[in-house]
């Protein structure tokens, strides 16, 4: 009997966290896009109309007004160099600097990270190339450095 009881239990269980599961992705899908058919024409005036804004940007602007939430920005700065920034992508595939530090942080977490001078000679180090890779980085996709 408690058998039955407890496997009966334990598939309401499962049932809640499946009903909860499928809720939760049902709610972060995006509605169906609404889709727009314009002459070439008319999709020309609406790019002039927009100067500069996304499409989709200004026809909500235009239908909603200021009410809209913003909306997510991507930078359209092109890559400058990018030559360099595959050099710069390629030296951090290539190095261990990110393992090497989670394992430091994992030491230094459990108490067993032993701070002599070796350890603060690779930490520097390691702090070196990384202040190197941010400089080239910031050189490859043309922006400026901030104090």
């Amino acid at each position: 009997m408690r058998n039955q009881e407890s496997s009966a239990s334990d598939s309401e269980r499962r049932n809640s966290f499946k009903r909860a599961a499928k809720s939760q992705k049902q709610s972060k899908r995006h509605p169906s896009p609404i889709t727009l058919r314009l002459t070439d024409e008319e999709r020309a005036m609406l790019k002039d109309l927009a100067a500069g804004m996304s499409l989709s940007a200004y026809i909500r602007k235009c239908l909603f007004g200021n009410d809209t939430a913003p909306r997510k920005v991507r930078s359209r700065v092109p890559v400058k160099d990018e030559l360099a920034l595959a050099r710069v992508l390629g030296m951090l595939g290539q190095s261990r600097i990110a393992n090497n530090l989670n394992q430091i942080a994992y030491q230094a977490n459990v108490g067993s990270l032993v701070v002599d001078e070796q350890c603060t000679k690779e930490i520097h180090e390691a702090y070196g190339h990384i202040v190197s890779m941010r400089g080239d980085l910031i050189n490859a996709l043309g922006l400026t450095e901030s104090a």
